[in-house]
Formats: structure tokens, sequence, C-alpha cells
């Protein structure tokens, strides 16, 4: 079975530094969780994080999948006096390792948040001249949600190229972090559970629907954003949204529900988690369900498995593991 897989991560190291010390604002803990030598979950090598080739390759080809869509790390962090030529510049990496490998690898654009006028810029770049699939943004920028009027050019270029944008979770910002997640508890328990365990989750939730709640989605009715990890949560309390916030209250064109299932698309990111699959196939459908593994944070081994031994009709485990992400961003997988 073609298996494509689109959060599937790179770290450049020149954005690693520039990003660095706002990253360690954001959260004091960060370096202490995710540290490699810690041995708990989600902790890869620079090494492994880094490599755009044969390890990543061989890795893919040892577990059974086809292509990975990549994308950079850390651009929101980027100070906005180096972001424009450092993001670009990574950008250039990613579309050095697709034109080297085009059969395995496709491109989200990072984007020089911190600029908005220059992301849209880049991501129109990515798009037209680099082929990139669509955009990678994970999490707030300077504190403020990408419905912010500063992001417009950015949703709008997305919008009119018709790509999507990948919502991706990111460090909560500081007051957050402190207030809900910090307060008297060890470090490495704390850095955890406003990140990886659950906080990053839940904000990156908060921020699709803060885009659905401001009117994005009626100003750009066919903007599409993907949302990792299951959809961030908001399957989970999606009725109970409808029935708390109808179109009475938030004067939109439609439900959240409609929404959800007109404007987001998920996937798994690595939780591969049987009640998990079931339940969002109940309530979203399989047609919006893209494969995705969050390597190297989490491994490529037991992905296809997992997929293959689902309960779901042959036809729908296709789809799920290449064909929509063919017709959303139009990659071709060879089989």
């Amino acid at each position: 079975m073609r298996t494509v897989t689109i959060e599937e991560h790179v770290l450049n190291p020149a954005v690693a530094r520039a990003s660095a010390a706002t990253a360690q604002q954001l959260s004091p803990y960060w370096g202490v969780a995710f540290d490699p030598a810690s041995g708990l979950p989600y902790t890869p090598s620079p090494d492994v994080l880094c490599d755009l080739d044969e390890g990543r390759i061989a890795d893919m080809d040892k577990h059974g999948i086809s292509m990975q869509v990549l994308s950079n790390l850390s651009t929101q962090q980027v100070p906005a006096d180096v972001a424009a030529d450092l993001v670009r510049s990574a950008n250039d990496t990613l579309a050095a390792a697709v034109r080297r490998h085009p059969s395995r690898f496709a491109a989200f654009a990072a984007l020089p948040t911190t600029v908005p006028g220059a992301a849209a810029a880049e991501l129109e770049r990515c798009v037209g001249d680099l082929g990139f699939v669509g955009t990678m943004i994970m999490g707030r920028t300077e504190g403020e949600f990408l419905s912010a009027e500063r992001f417009d050019p950015i949703l709008r270029t997305a919008a009119r190229l018709s790509v999507p944008i990948y919502l991706h979770p990111a460090l909560p910002t500081r007051v957050t972090s402190a207030d809900n997640y910090e307060a008297g508890l060890d470090p490495v328990v704390a850095a955890r559970f406003a990140t990886a365990a659950w906080g990053w989750h839940n904000e990156t939730g908060i921020h699709f629907l803060h885009l659905v709640l401001s009117g994005v989605f009626d100003r750009y009715p066919d903007l599409q954003v993907i949302l990792g990890h299951w959809g961030e949560m908001v399957p989970w309390f999606l009725y109970r949204l409808d029935e708390a916030l109808p179109p009475r209250a938030t004067k939109l064109e439609r439900t959240i529900g409609d929404y959800v299932r007109q404007n987001s698309y998920y996937t798994p990111a690595g939780m591969f988690t049987e009640p998990h699959l079931r339940f969002c196939v109940d309530v979203l459908g399989t047609d919006r369900l893209i494969y995705a593994v969050d390597y190297p944070f989490v491994g490529n081994d037991g992905a296809v498995d997992f997929l293959l031994g689902a309960d779901l009709p042959e036809a729908v485990k296709e789809d799920i593991a290449h064909r929509n992400a063919e017709r959303l961003l139009g990659v071709s997988v060879l089989g």
C-alpha cells in the first residue's frame, strides 16, 4: 500500500539557533523536557532531525512509507529582523532535498510569520517557484493567533493559491504556561504537561476555533486547515461547541461543526490508537483523514501496520494512506 505521511519534521540548525532565545522565554523547561538524553518519548537526536537523505529514506523504506511531506521546525520563534532571510534559506534547503528525491519527499513552506508581508511573499514563492504543497504554521506568533488582522495576507495568499495550512502545536505562551501548567510541578513534568502531553494540543484546538469564531472561513470559504493528533481535541467537544455557540450567538454563516467538516482535515500524527480512530471516523468521516507519523518524534515503525489492521474497508484505507493526500496536496506517489 502506498503511504504518504504529512507531519514529518526537519530541524534547520540556523533556525534552531535563531529561535532558541524565544523558545526559552516561552518555556524555561523546554530543553529539559525534550533532551535526547532523557530517554523520554519524542526526543530524537539532532542528527536524525537534520537528516534529509539516506538515513531518513532508509527508515521510510524499512517501514513502508512511500513519501514524506517535510516541514521545518520553530520558524514562528525567529526574530523579525532575521526571519525573512533565514526562513527563505531553510525552505531552499527543503526544496533541494525534494529535488534530490522527488518521488520520496514533498514539502510544506515555513513562513517568517513575525513579518506577515514577507511570510505571504514567501508562501507565494514556495508554492509558485519551488512546488511546495502548502504551509505549516506552528502556534501563535508573538502571542497572537493567526486570525489577527496582521496575518490576513498569509490567509489570503493560502486561499488564493488553494493550498492548506497545517496548524501545528507549539510552545504555549509564557503566561499560559506559567499559570496553567508549571505551578508546583517538577520541571520535566510541567514542561511535558504544557506541551506534548496536553497543553499544546489544547492550544492548537483553541487556535483553530479562534479562526472559526473570528470569521476567517466566512472571508475565505475555501481555505483549508489541517489539524494533527486526531483534530487537536476539537472532535471530542464538537457537539458541545455547536450547542453552546450556535450561529445566532456567533453571527457566523455556518455552525462550528460545518466549518470543521468543510474547512479542516485531520491526521493521527503518530497517535496510533484505535479508539481515537473509531471516534473521529464516526464524527468526521474518512474523506478528510490523511496519514501522518510525526517523524522523527514518533518512529515510522508500526505506522503502516496500524492502518492495515484498522477495521475499515480496503478502499477507505487506500484513501487514508495516500488518495486523500493526493487530492488535497496534488502530490504524486509512485506505486
